[in-house]
């Protein structure tokens, strides 16, 4: 790395002939730092390993001044001067770097991969920890499948401020693929206490973490109404069980598994939504929402409520369209809820067209089909 009047300067073709000696201390940089950002990374910065974080200016010069903030249930822990910078230059020069996190909207990643293709070779492998299950696709084609290692979340998370967060339920994360780094990566996130386990199959994984993020997720944001009164109510209840027998007829025409991820029996909901009669599974679901998000607003609300214009139904609910598709298989819920979705988060649809009308959107979505 050269040096320009004692401090580093970037220099690609200096980075690229940087390697990493397998026994020095791992450094992270962590694409983000919002609710996942912050956990992920800042978890493993009080472990004692270092990280950079990259955000936008705004976020960045919060989190300098406030540093880091993590509520746990056994109390909050701060990473007092965290390392953050504006803009992946800043970022590289601090390298060489074990591992880059990518804890950012699915909506962002292709703007993110076109303003770093100057740096696409000097990139670390990437984590990402994404909702959906294309992102690992478009990072591949840009960076190559062996810099890419599929991960999830579990744990629940709540961003309150910029840099600041608070667990709700330890969970765990997943770690999936072949990647070589993986052997050190894993006892490295379990030592920061975020307990990592490992997936061999990358597709089944990301694909089952999808099945939790789709229930009660769409319709929440389009009624502004809880997860909880969703699946309480028996027409909006019938809906959620065909949206997730879709998505569940997409995974087997793709050859897709279902697993139980950390903490979280995948197998047993898919199970109980599929075999049960509904007298029997609505309450069983209802008490299992309950226990975990059933009276939290979820993400979709949140990204319409943010008046971003986008909206992740696109790449969990419209991901579930466009495989259908290849597959042959029909989604007509899948891509109501995506299209009115998207269309609300643009302003082509009133957000109070559906407002607390379960029976207005019940309607909408029968004369669709």
């Amino acid at each position: 790395m050269e040096l320009v009047n004692g401090s580093r300067e970037y220099n690609p073709g200096a980075l690229l002939s940087v390697e990493i000696d397998p026994s020095s201390p791992m450094r992270f940089l962590c694409f983000g730092a919002g609710a996942i950002g912050t956990y992920v990374g800042g978890s493993l910065a009080l472990a004692g390993y270092e990280v950079v974080f990259i955000d936008r200016a705004e976020v960045t010069e919060s989190v300098r001044k406030s540093g880091l903030h993590l509520q746990f249930p056994a109390g909050e822990k701060v990473v007092k001067e965290p390392q953050v910078k504006n803009s992946i230059e800043e970022a590289l020069v601090t390298g060489p770097f074990y591992l880059a996190i990518l804890a950012i909207k699915s909506f962002d990643t292709q703007a993110l991969l076109a303003s770093l293709e100057p740096v696409w070779p000097i990139l670390p492998t990437i984590l990402s920890m994404q909702n959906g299950v294309e992102n690992e696709s478009l990072l591949t084609e840009a960076l190559g499948q062996e810099r890419v290692i599929p991960g999830i979340v579990t744990s629940a998370v709540s961003r309150i401020a910029p840099g600041c967060i608070v667990l709700e339920r330890l969970r765990g994360i997943g770690i999936a693929g072949q990647n070589p780094l993986i052997r050190k990566l894993i006892p490295a996130v379990d030592q920061a206490g975020l307990k990592a386990k490992y997936y061999e199959n990358p597709a089944s994984m990301k694909w089952s973490k999808m099945l939790t993020n789709l229930l009660a997720n769409a319709t929440s944001a389009i009624l502004d109404l809880t997860p909880l009164e969703i699946l309480s109510d028996p027409g909006l209840f019938r809906l959620e069980i065909q949206m997730l027998s879709e998505a569940l007829q997409v995974m087997a025409a793709l050859g897709i598994p279902v697993t139980n991820l950390p903490d979280t029996p995948v197998k047993l909901l898919v199970w109980i939504a599929q075999s049960l009669p509904t007298w029997l599974s609505q309450p069983l679901l209802i008490n299992s929402l309950g226990r975990g998000r059933g009276a939290k607003m979820p993400s979709f609300h949140i990204d319409l409520s943010s008046g971003r214009g986008k909206s992740e139904v696109d790449f969990l609910n419209g991901a579930v369209v466009r495989f259908g598709q290849k597959t042959g298989v029909p989604t007509p819920v899948n891509r109501w809820l995506n299209e009115t979705l998207l269309g609300m988060a643009g302003g082509s649809i009133r957000r109070d067209r559906y407002l607390h009308r379960p029976e207005t959107l019940l309607a909408a979505v029968a004369g669709s089909k």
